[in-house]
Parts: C-alpha cells; structure tokens; sequence
C-alpha cells in the first residue's frame, strides 16, 4: 500500500488519463499522450469516450485553458502569471501530467537559484578524477526534459536573478543547451518545452527580460469571479484532500464553505 501523503497528479487521477487515451483517436502532437482535445476535457471535466467522468481540474475560464494548451501544441513555451491562490502551479502540474504523464521534472526557482540548476551541474569527485567527462555530468530536470522530449516545469521563474532567467533564451530560441567544457551540445527532442509560472504581485523580484519574455506566451490566470467559483474549487479541494486522508466529509460541506467565506 502506498502511504505517500500526496502521489503526482498522473497517478493520482490515472484512471482518467487511461480512459481518455484510450478512447482518444484525434491526431497528437509530438510527444503528447493526449491530443489537445482530450487535454482540455482533463482540465476542465466532462467524459471519456467509455463514458468514464472526469472531474474539473480548472474551475474558470476555458478560454484561458484553450490558449495555454494551443501554446502548448504549437510548441511555444507557456507562462502561467498571477496573483498568489489563482492555481498557477495547479494547472502547470495537471497540463505537464496529461501532456506527458510525467509532472516530476520541476526545477523550484529561488533567489539562490543559480546556471548549475538551470543548465547542468557537476559532480566533482568524477571532476577532479578524471576531468570534465559525460560520466562527471549531473542532469537538470530541463535537461533531461530535453534529453526526453518532455516537459519542464519552471516554478515562481522570476524569483531567480535575471542573468539566470537569461540561460533559457538560447534554449527555448534555438532548442539546444551548449555544455563547452565537453566541446558539444544537447538538441531537444520532439515534445520538449517549458511551463514556467510567475507571481505578478509580488515587490522585489526579478522582472524578466524582454527577449526572454517574447519567447513566452503569457497565460494570466485571474482570481474566482464570485463566490459561487470560490466556494467551487474550495469544496473541489477539500473532497481530494479529505479522501487522500481519510476523513470525512460532511453532507452540508458546500454550505459551510459558503458561510466561512462570507
């Protein structure tokens, strides 16, 4: 029995995911599980072909989702911007999980977030024994995600100094990661890209360049637009926490909510 107190979202809504490839015969882009259809209908719910329901994983505007997943398709880089609780972080996993079936590859950017995070890094002993070497190479998740054709999650990327943010702007132009102490290069392969997400509220940070900034599309993800959405996604939440923990939950739960929000 697995006893993690929170599994990656690919596993946790997994039967979902199955039932929509399997009944998924529209054309997908390279490297997708799904195609963009499909992706959209594990976003914001509705049913399988096998008529298996799938629950809203976005409760807001599908337009907004309609445009993260068409950046997506047409292989551009997404940025998700918004204020603190407009799930940013939510959407990047869920679209990364139905897109790819893998989450994981996550790089938490920080203002002590340096190149070697970003890019590569290595691993010294390997260094010092026998010099810079493949063997003495130590992979990012962006480079692996570029080794495998996936894709990146970049979160809160503009809390990373700017002339960090600015390591991306040849791969996401040219698609290639130069590593000069080994005289070579990693090309990605098809399917790979990036989902960053910024807060836009923040003070302080570090505002992202404008050559970098045109390789994005921008996503702005707004806060609930009345209390009926709010009291939506609250009682979407506390149903999946409960049940991941083995509590219940009361029949008048969407009342409650209701009446502590107001």
């Amino acid at each position: 029995m697995n006893a993690a107190i929170r599994l990656p979202v690919e596993q946790a809504y997994a039967s979902e995911l199955q039932a929509l490839a399997r009944s998924d015969d529209r054309q997908k882009p390279a490297g997708w599980s799904l195609s963009p259809q499909a992706v959209l209908t594990y976003l914001l719910g509705g049913k399988a072909g096998d008529g298996t329901p799938v629950t809203p994983k976005y409760v807001g505007r599908r337009r907004l989702m309609e445009t993260a997943v068409a950046t997506l398709a047409t292989d551009r880089a997404l940025l998700l911007l918004g204020v603190p609780g407009t799930a940013k972080s939510w959407v990047s996993e869920h679209l990364a999980a139905a897109i790819m079936g893998d989450s994981t590859l996550i790089v938490q950017c920080t203002a002590g977030t340096d190149e070697n995070q970003i890019r590569y890094g290595w691993n010294y002993a390997q260094l010092l024994a026998k010099g810079p070497s493949q063997e003495a190479l130590v992979p990012t998740p962006l480079y692996r995600a570029m080794q495998t054709g996936k894709l990146c999650r970049l979160e809160e990327l503009t809390r990373m100094g700017s002339d960090v943010q600015d390591t991306l702007i040849t791969v996401l132009s040219e698609k290639m990661m130069p590593i000069p102490e080994l005289n070579t290069s990693i090309y990605a392969q098809r399917g790979f890209n990036i989902i960053a997400t910024a807060n836009n509220r923040d003070k302080g940070v570090n505002e992202l360049s404008s050559a970098l900034k045109r390789r994005f599309n921008v996503v702005v993800l707004p806060l609930p637009e009345d209390m009926a959405e709010e009291v939506a996604i609250v009682s979407k939440r506390v149903d999946e926490i409960a049940g991941g923990l083995d509590l219940p939950v009361p029949k008048n739960v969407g009342e409650e909510i209701a009446r502590v929000l107001t």
